[in-house]
């Protein structure tokens, strides 16, 4: 449990009026998040709303064949499983930590009884869905129109922007799951990106040299994603 004389790291729960977070407070649940945790599978009941101090959580959707692809992704500017505010009863993903950290979850019921009795807490969580929803739909676009370069560069920047340094713990193994793609594509991908000056890449970890070269590399999605974040989340 965080201390009330202690700020709360992750953005979101921060941004709360301060008599909810202070209600809420009591009900903290501390957790360690280490890679490949699952948070929750597709399907399981929707009862904890969790909130990281940093690192990446992704939301895959799993697929006949049982391989996993990556829909969505959430740092410690938001939440898995706020579906459980607007009466959603089993997760719609599966949620699995990318970049370890650490966090908290609080029930469901509680927070949602917690925006019930604060409206200013409920639009803020209900904005931040939106923009999640936004990155969703957008992520679903690109896989379909873009290339796999750019899709991957994509990716790398929303990595970048939620892990400690420069420094990614990734696999191509992982990477090519992520996107959906056979790992013979990620490795072409991984080489034209490193012969731009943008990473490095090593066994298990992908090092960013050069954001700006990484951004150009993209397609318009991230910078898309971004605008939509910031217009509804400031």
């Amino acid at each position: 449990m965080h201390a009330p004389d202690l700020p709360i790291p992750n953005l979101l729960l921060a941004s709360l009026p301060s008599e909810t977070l202070a209600r809420l407070r009591s009900h903290f649940e501390p957790l360690d998040l280490p890679l490949r945790k699952i948070l929750f599978q597709m399907d399981d009941p929707l009862d904890h709303v969790y909130f990281s101090d940093g690192g990446m959580t992704s939301l895959l959707i799993p697929l006949e064949d049982g391989a996993l692809l990556e829909v969505g992704v959430v740092g410690k500017e938001g939440a898995v499983g706020l579906g459980a505010l607007m009466g959603v009863e089993r997760a719609q993903h599966t949620a699995m930590v990318q970049i370890p950290s650490k966090g908290m979850r609080v029930r469901a019921d509680i927070l949602r009884a917690e925006t019930h009795r604060s409206p200013d807490a409920l639009h803020r969580l209900l904005r931040y869905t939106q923009a999640l929803n936004a990155q969703v739909s957008q992520t679903a676009a690109c896989n379909v129109h873009h290339t796999l370069q750019e899709r991957l560069a994509r990716w790398l920047l929303m990595a970048h922007d939620r892990a400690e340094g420069d420094d990614l713990p990734l696999t191509q193994e992982f990477l090519s799951m992520m996107l959906g793609v056979r790992r013979a594509g990620v490795t072409v991908a991984v080489n034209i990106l490193e012969q731009t000056g943008s990473i490095a890449s090593r066994r298990g970890r992908v090092t960013v040299l050069d954001r700006s070269r990484l951004e150009t590399a993209s397609c318009e999605c991230y910078g898309m994603v971004q605008q939509q974040f910031k217009r509804l989340l400031g």
